[in-house]
């Protein structure tokens, strides 16, 4: 994406989504009176309205519309836009897309691709088409293509690019400077040069602006920096989007074991693989397994979302008998049912604080298991204060409002004692689900909840039964 292409504001592209949806909205209206006129009018400034839109602009537009919207505006994109948009959307919405091309259009849409952007839609193309698209690359394209294929996703082999521009350190500025305007344009999001000797290795980098402020009479070697930040393609891109904050990066050479150059890492790749990381991270502590298309069938929305519901009715159920064992305590203190939902409430607010807390510290890196122990006090501690004062306020207004302080006290204890099992498992979820070797967000707010409404609910009618009745 180039720095001096339009990019929309959200407001601005929100406002063009409306009328894009208006203009649809009118266009069925002029098919159903057969109004030929007007339908060409709307035609055409719907064609002109998406004409003016960015790629990244379109994908949002195409996921913000339904399935029969969607592909009535994909049929109006210009092609040679396909394919950066296919890259742009989700996968969901990308799989909808596709489906809606045949195979002459799915070629003419990846082929201008570059060998890392073929790699990502490479696992979404119909296995048909993929014979004809890779004879169509030469080889070089093709080497690199199945390169990047060979790593996993959250790998930099995957995310890298080979689009950069190398330089020998045995050659003065001014000839790297005629050699620069040699090109067209520079690749994206270069902001130096790499320097490799006659055997590809990589031996420093030149920045641009150090280009710029020497003389052209001096060597690359005398002016380069020797001491890079280099990563391996199988280095984990969690980490290495990590240094690039850190480092204030905005490119940054991939190399072998023998440090030969063979491709760069880019902050633009850095910044959607956090995206996509932190929605996944987002939709896991929901239970869902993958990114939903808003607007899929019911069926697709099913099977994503079935199984942590499933979880869910066992875990309520649980709840519900816990209530069950207490049935004659609420019978004869019916305080206790409008009090209860408090205590439970108020335990997986204070679970999911402490369990983001370390999830998101986990992510980060800055804690691990060993650290459990120490983890656990320190939240125990906040529970505990939290319990007192929170659960003192409660119980005071229990007093005033039934005029018992035995049911205050117990208030306050339940809430004290469901604050500190609150804590215990917010440390102790994530931590087990990564000694298990699984995401420890994963379903992370649907356990925490369910551990603190029926602890929370155990706790309560449990100390009341004993010191109230």
């Amino acid at each position: 994406m180039s720095e001096v292409e339009a990019r929309s504001s959200t407001s601005r592209l929100h406002d063009r989504l409306e009328t894009i949806v208006t203009l649809l909205r009118r266009r069925d209206d002029a098919l159903e009176s057969a109004a030929e006129d007007t339908l060409a009018e709307l035609d055409a400034s719907l064609q002109a309205r998406l004409d003016e839109l960015h790629p990244a602009d379109l994908a949002d537009v195409l996921e913000s519309l339904p399935l029969e919207d969607r592909l009535a505006v994909w049929q109006r994109v210009k092609s040679d836009q396909d394919g950066e948009i296919l890259l742009e959307v989700s996968d969901s919405v990308r799989e909808s897309l596709i489906a809606d091309m045949d195979d002459r259009e799915i070629l003419a849409a990846v082929e201008p691709l570059d060998a890392d952007e073929l790699a990502d839609l490479v696992d979404d193309l119909p296995t048909e088409v993929l014979p004809e698209l890779m004879a169509s690359l030469d080889a070089q394209e093709r080497e690199r293509v199945q390169a990047a294929m060979s790593y996993e996703d959250d790998q930099v082999g995957a995310l890298m690019d080979f689009d950069m521009v190398t330089i020998r350190e045995d050659i003065s500025l001014e000839v790297v400077l005629r050699y620069l305007r040699r090109f067209d344009e520079l690749p994206a999001q270069t902001d130096k040069l790499f320097v490799v000797n006659a055997d590809s290795v990589l031996t420093g980098v030149l920045p641009l602006h150090w280009l710029l402020v020497n003389s052209p009479d001096k060597m690359v070697h005398e002016i380069m920096a020797p001491d890079v930040n280099t990563f391996r393609p199988e280095d984990d891109a969690y980490d290495v989007a990590q240094a690039f904050e850190r480092y204030d990066l905005v490119t940054a050479p991939v190399v072998d074991a023998n440090m030969h150059l063979i491709g760069r890492i880019a902050v633009d790749a850095m910044l959607d693989f956090i995206r996509e990381e932190s929605e996944t991270e987002a939709l896991s502590r929901g239970g869902l397994r993958e990114e939903e298309d808003i607007f899929a069938s019911v069926w697709k929305s099913v099977r994503n979302r079935w199984a942590w519901l499933a979880i869910n009715l066992v875990t309520a159920f649980i709840a519900s008998r816990v209530i069950g064992l207490f049935e004659h305590s609420i019978e004869k203190l019916v305080a206790l049912a409008t009090l209860m939902p408090i205590v439970a409430g108020i335990g997986g607010n204070s679970g999911n604080q402490t369990i983001t807390m370390i999830v998101r510290a986990m992510a980060l890196e800055q804690v691990g298991v060993s650290q459990a122990g120490r983890l656990w006090r320190k939240e125990l501690g906040v529970a505990l204060f939290n319990g007192l004062v929170w659960g003192g306020a409660i119980g005071v207004v229990a007093y005033l409002l039934y005029g018992s302080i035995s049911l205050g006290v117990v208030m306050t204890a339940a809430m004290t004692l469901n604050l500190l099992l609150a804590a215990f498992m917010g440390v102790g979820i994530p931590m087990l689900m990564t000694r298990l070797g699984r995401d420890p967000a994963l379903g992370s707010s649907v356990l925490i909840t369910a551990v603190t409404d029926s602890g929370g609910f155990f706790i309560f009618l449990g100390l009341a039964t004993l010191f109230l009745l």
